[in-house]
């Protein structure tokens, strides 16, 4: 069974340990570097896990995956969802989809219009997931920032009142 809940600052060494599992096992689909990540220091962390809201998908007492809210630096009645990420063995389980509802509820109950996301060019698995999700594509495209050779798209989810 996989529980889904927003991590604590006493949790910023899970949170820091799915980040750097997900950077190895995807390294063209973040905006940032493994090198980079490992690098931020303990206290950073725990900056991070407590500035930002970083959902964790628990498998017992194991991470499988995370995806976090931020608030969306191109919208202001906006949030963004960054780091999204799901261990192999539970893709296709239902966990990523309870990942990203956590991040649409957080978004909604901080008073967000919309949830934005950016999805690499060629990722069609997690595109056709947004897809799935309501996410539809902006038109706004761009370098991916931590490899500007790649381009990714930035995808956009209106949030009403009603919870759809």
């Amino acid at each position: 069974m996989i529980a889904i809940r927003r991590a604590v600052a006493g949790e910023w060494r899970d949170a820091r340990a799915i980040r750097l599992r997900a950077l190895a096992d995807a390294p063209g689909a973040f905006a940032t570097t493994l090198a980079r990540e490992e690098a931020v220091p303990d206290d950073g962390w725990v900056e991070r896990v407590t500035t930002a809201a970083w959902f964790l998908a628990w498998h017992g007492d194991r991470v499988v995956g995370v995806a976090v809210g931020i608030g969306d630096p191109d919208e202001v009645d906006a949030r963004h969802l960054v780091g999204m990420w799901v261990e192999p063995a539970h893709r296709g389980d239902g966990t990523a989809g309870r990942l990203v509802d956590a991040v649409v509820g957080w978004a909604r109950d901080d008073g967000a219009a919309a949830l934005a996301l950016w999805v690499v060019d060629g990722n069609d698995r997690a595109r056709r997931f947004y897809d799935r999700l309501g996410f539809h594509p902006t038109g706004q495209r761009g370098p991916l920032p931590s490899d500007p050779t790649v381009l990714e798209s930035r995808m956009r989810r209106t949030l009403t009142p009603d919870g759809s």
